[in-house]
């Protein structure tokens, strides 16, 4: 059984729905998983022993959601050694916007990577405009990705 953290930056809704979705999957497979929404959220979040998954969306030009905002800002700023952090990826985006394309994740991945942080597993880079449901692709996605890692700390 693995600790797991999902942390949700979401604009509509989605990417909480996403996170749901994976909770019941990985519950179901005897882990124990919480889902927290990145409002309010500092770096030291990071604190706490477990695997952490960021589930968020793209919004705008290419930003991430009004609600990781916060979060975002405080590892930027306080620059956090995260050597010890083990986490996974989520991005929801749209290749209509090719240029942008999933980066409110992307952005959280490289600043965590920046800090030291060890990211498990390929991203899931969902495109919104292939016409498949995020939340479907990362049930299947999150039980691929908890298995790349079973040898990593916190099992």
């Amino acid at each position: 059984m693995r600790k797991i953290a999902i942390l949700v930056g979401t604009m509509t809704g989605t990417a909480e729905l996403v996170a749901q979705e994976v909770d019941s999957t990985l519950s179901a497979a005897g882990h124990a998983v919480s889902v927290t929404l990145m409002d309010d959220l500092k770096a030291t979040v990071f604190e706490k022993e477990a695997l952490f998954l960021i589930c968020t969306s793209t919004y705008g030009s290419g930003d991430v959601p009004d609600n990781a905002q916060d979060l975002l800002d405080d590892l930027e700023t306080k620059r956090p050694d995260l050597s010890g952090v083990t986490y996974g990826l989520i991005a929801l985006g749209d290749r209509t916007y090719q240029a942008t394309f999933c980066f409110g994740g992307l952005t959280f991945d490289r600043v965590l990577r920046e800090l030291g942080a060890t990211r498990q597993g390929e991203p899931l880079l969902h495109d919104a405009s292939a016409g498949t449901l995020p939340e479907d692709l990362a049930a299947a996605w999150s039980l691929e990705w908890i298995a790349s890692g079973e040898t990593l700390p916190f099992s």
